[in-house]
């Protein structure tokens, strides 16, 4: 099993850090469908240590969740050494996990996220202030490299380790490629052994045949799922199950899909409330109703919903529809 710092999970199949959508709904969700470990969505580290309340909202962690990695990005040393100290004190998470794989120009420009994948000594200094300021075990997401004349994976989780991180995950692409082409795997088996820290593999697990291809080539110690469990929890369970047994078990019905994405909904609601959930949960129940028969003109209503009533209409009469088509035929 996988196993950081003190913190053992059940299994080895980990939620990614999804910006935007691993909020505490969308990772009790995670947890109920089996994920091992559930990481929850970046946090500004200045957002902390200015006590923004939306910022501190993000903190919000469910006992159910756990155990519980939550991220923090910044690019200053004494921010992000705050912010940690803050979480480690004022929060139930289990690990404090930072970020440095982020692409995106509002974060890099601020020194931030992908821009340490530039600097190894960067990455030294950096963790082993936050490791010597907090109790929590200290783990780094990271991508393979900046772009291509700059891959620098192996220097930088070896940074990470020499200056006490007890984990590190990697994405097989470089921050030029953002989430377009394919991830390399050949250097998350690279990383994997240059470090004695665990290892968790991150990029194209898109099946749990994927998962379990990506622990036999690299070696990894965890699989992490990003994308591939949007609208599809059901990929984390039927990993793991996958994972331990060898038997990989059905792909979920029309109607179960749409019964998780009400649930999913109640669930934000209580943590945003009605107006602000509605608008959320827009995406995600695009996601759930992807690929389904009828979906694309569901999607389209959805988008239209303006109030918590009107969404779960529309997602009660496509399932009543669903059931109805499913039933059988009387002569």
């Amino acid at each position: 099993m996988l196993k950081i710092g003190p913190i053992e999970m059940n299994n080895r199949v980990v939620l990614a850090p999804m910006a935007g959508v691993c909020n505490a709904a969308f990772r009790l969700i995670a947890k109920r469908f089996g994920a091992g470990l559930v990481c929850a969505e970046m946090v500004a580290d200045r957002g902390i240590i200015h006590h923004n309340q939306r910022t501190l909202d993000m903190l919000y962690i469910d006992d159910r969740e756990k155990p519980l990695s939550l991220q923090i990005f910044g690019g200053s040393k004494e921010t992000l050494v705050q912010a940690a100290k803050y979480v480690d004190k004022n929060t139930n998470a289990d690990i404090i996990d930072i970020n440095m794989g982020c692409p995106v120009p509002k974060v890099t420009k601020c020194d931030a996220g992908s821009r340490w994948l530039l600097d190894p000594d960067k990455i030294y200094e950096m963790v082993a202030a936050v490791v010597d300021a907090v109790d929590k075990p200290v783990t780094v997401k990271m991508r393979k490299g900046w772009d291509d004349d700059h891959i620098y994976a192996v220097r930088n989780a070896q940074a990470v380790e020499r200056a006490g991180g007890s984990a590190v995950a990697v994405h097989g692409r470089t921050r030029v490629q953002m989430y377009e082409g394919n991830a390399d795997w050949d250097i998350i088996r690279q990383v994997k052994e240059s470090v004695g820290i665990p290892v968790i593999g991150n990029g194209d697990v898109r099946t749990p045949m994927d998962a379990k291809r990506m622990l036999e080539e690299t070696g990894v110690d965890g699989v992490m799922i990003g994308r591939a469990a949007l609208g599809n929890p059901w990929m984390l369970y039927r990993t793991v199950k996958y994972l331990d047994s060898g038997v990989l078990p059905p792909e979920p019905t029309a109607k179960e899909k749409v019964d998780v994405c009400l649930i999913h909904f109640d669930q934000l609601v209580k943590l945003k409330g009605e107006h602000i959930a509605s608008l959320e949960m827009r995406k995600h129940a695009a996601w759930y109703v992807k690929g389904l028969r009828g979906g694309s003109d569901v999607r389209k209503k959805i988008n239209q919903c303006e109030t918590g009533a009107d969404l779960r209409q529309v997602l009660v009469e496509f399932r009543d529809e669903l059931e109805f088509d499913l039933a059988p035929t009387t002569i």
